[in-house]
């Protein structure tokens, strides 16, 4: 709902009496600015508002560019008040096409401009309904999702944090693993002592033992004091091994006695530290295929996976891959130099159709490219470097979806042999979600053919 009385930032040299008495008619508080810098004191405040910009008033070139970084601020709906020929102006021109909602030539009549302003202001608080919607959805911390995957994974975590077990989180790369680690520890008993990260797969192998479990003065060349490895760092709290897949076999014996025992030996050092931490790994490989080459030791497999949660790829995540779009743009908005307003048609069309081999991880790296490279109000599916996978039809957002939706069952259908309970749990949705889907789309009756190569995954 919108507050009783609307704030209306007027940007002018040269203010119009006739104008701001129609203004408090209307109910809205009017602050006028007469300079770029008093605009910037205006904009300062998070809250909705109205911009009225008189360009036809004495601003100089300076004054005008100096005014741009506040027309940038997503919580102000502006419109242009121009004098005749001044659109002719390719900065002006550039200003109100990237900046403003609209904008009106004079002479014109006061009722129409405040109904203008009105309308920009309406924009804003219906985009910041949007936010506060999204940031409900956003589920736990900074992991964002609202499809059924996502609640159950949300539901997994709560679940798992009020334990000490060991927790194994797998999941293809760029699916948010950390992520769901941190959120474990900010919600276990453990949250205010230390969440200690680090990555198997980034450490070179002769490394590993020293960075784990730390090292005594003297242990060997270059060791001219003593440190404190990961392990023990983490005292108290939450260790989080990345990549575990990636460990050396010579260091996952040393990790399997800590994990027994629950005491360490520094390198180069006699005395038995007990350590106190909470375990989580990851890793993206398939571990069973690991064990099976000699790769993973088996009884270091069992004692971290304990209880295990699966990170479902954003491809099987539905109208998520939308939402997080939307909350990356929001995040990352001020990267960019548009007051963008959006994503275009094509763009939400080529989300859904693109496969997202680098899953959140890559949607952010795009979405972030995109935002610095638009030249446009709203981001299309050439920022995105998606132009490739629209449809060549012009087709609704909602078909976008729709289509996408049914691709997804179809394969999941193609690479299950029909069988339905496998094809859901792919999906992230129930079996009787997936009935219900089936029917809406009229594919109830759908064939599996021998051979077909989409059986393969």
């Amino acid at each position: 709902m919108e507050p009783a009385i609307r704030h209306l930032i007027y940007v002018t040299r040269d203010v119009n009496a006739q104008l701001s008495a129609q203004f408090n008619a209307r109910g809205w508080d009017v602050e006028v600015a007469a300079s770029a810098r008093d605009a910037r004191r205006a904009v300062r405040s998070d809250a909705a508002a109205g911009g009225l910009l008189d360009l036809s008033s004495r601003f100089d070139s300076h004054e005008i560019v100096a005014l741009e970084p506040c027309l940038t601020r997503p919580n102000v709906g502006w419109v242009a008040a121009t004098a005749p020929g001044q659109m002719q102006e390719s900065t002006l021109r550039r200003l109100v096409r990237d900046y403003c909602y609209d904008y009106i030539t004079m002479p014109y009549e006061a009722p129409r401009i405040v109904d203008s302003v009105g309308h920009a202001y309406g924009m804003v608080v219906l985009g910041a309904s949007d936010e506060d919607e999204t940031s409900a959805r956003s589920g736990e911390g900074e992991m964002v999702g609202s499809c059924e995957a996502m609640r159950a994974l949300f539901r997994t975590i709560r679940k798992v944090a009020l334990t000490d077990a060991p927790v194994f989180v797998s999941g293809e790369s760029g699916t948010g693993k950390e992520l769901t680690a941190v959120e474990i520890h900010e919600r276990s008993l453990r949250r205010a002592a230390p969440f200690v990260a680090i990555n198997c797969g980034a450490i070179p192998p002769h490394l590993v033992q020293s960075e784990l479990f730390g090292y005594e003065r003297g242990a060997f060349t270059g060791a001219n004091q003593r440190k404190i490895g990961r392990i023990e760092a983490a005292h108290g709290g939450t260790l989080f091994l990345d990549e575990i897949g990636d460990l050396p076999l010579e260091s996952q014996a040393s990790l399997l006695r800590f994990l027994q025992e629950g005491r360490i030996e520094r390198l180069g050092g006699h005395e038995s530290i007990d350590v106190d931490v909470r375990v989580i790994s990851a890793t993206h490989i398939d571990m069973h295929r690991a064990m099976a080459e000699g790769r993973f030791r088996a009884d270091l497999y069992h004692r971290l996976c304990v209880l295990q949660i699966e990170e479902p790829p954003l491809r099987a995540r539905g109208k998520d891959i939308e939402l997080l779009a939307r909350h990356m743009l929001e995040r990352f908005r001020k990267d960019g130099t548009r007051r963008l307003r959006g994503f275009s048609a094509d763009a939400i069309a080529a989300l859904h159709n693109y496969a997202w081999p680098g899953n959140v991880r890559e949607l952010i790296n795009r979405v972030r490219r995109a935002i610095v490279m638009s030249e446009g109000r709203q981001i299309t599916a050439h920022d995105l470097e998606l132009a490739d996978y629209v449809e060549i039809a012009p087709i609704s957002l909602a078909q976008a979806r729709e289509a996408a939706e049914r691709q997804a069952i179809e394969v999941a259908l193609l690479h299950h042999r029909g069988r339905f309970g496998d094809a859901a749990q792919e999906l992230g949705i129930s079996r009787v979600t997936l009935y219900r889907l089936l029917s809406s789309h009229g594919m109830r009756d759908i064939h599996v053919p021998p051979g077909d190569p989409r059986m393969l995954s």
